[in-house]
């Protein structure tokens, strides 16, 4: 951490974030980061701008999502409980009730062996997606 405990380094920011230096160093030439110059010019990233990016889990939330909920760059977080784990090989099919509506993510059986995802557990749907399409019903 820097001495100025309000003030972070770019790459302590991209670490606290979850994201890649690179990927920082794009959002400040962008302009979607706000940062300070030093006298030297060297970008400081004040935490409250870090905070912003950052998932924050509803209050009414059960004290174990609250817990257990990461700290991560992508913003599309839902949180849900799983209804139904499919293994088959390599895949695992994670069926998700969120709000009353499923959601089914394929990932790798060892990544749900890893979560050690069971049926009834809460967890959080990380959507990370370029494009959202919506269709008339």
């Amino acid at each position: 951490m820097t001495k100025n405990a309000e003030m972070l380094t770019p790459r302590e920011a991209a670490l606290a974030m979850g994201i890649s230096y690179q990927t920082l160093k794009q959002w400040i030439y962008h302009k979607k980061l706000k940062t300070v110059r030093t006298a030297g010019g060297h970008h400081r990233v004040p935490m409250g701008e870090v905070e912003r990016y950052l998932p924050r889990v509803p209050a009414g939330e059960p004290a174990v999502a609250r817990k257990n909920f990461r700290r991560i760059s992508g913003r599309n977080q839902l949180l849900g409980n799983v209804v139904e784990v499919r293994t088959e090989g390599l895949l695992a099919q994670i069926k998700l009730s969120i709000g009353g509506q499923r959601i089914t993510a394929i990932i790798t059986a060892e990544a749900a062996r890893e979560l050690g995802l069971h049926k009834g557990e809460t967890v959080a749907a990380l959507i990370k997606a370029t494009e959202v399409m919506i269709l008339r019903v």
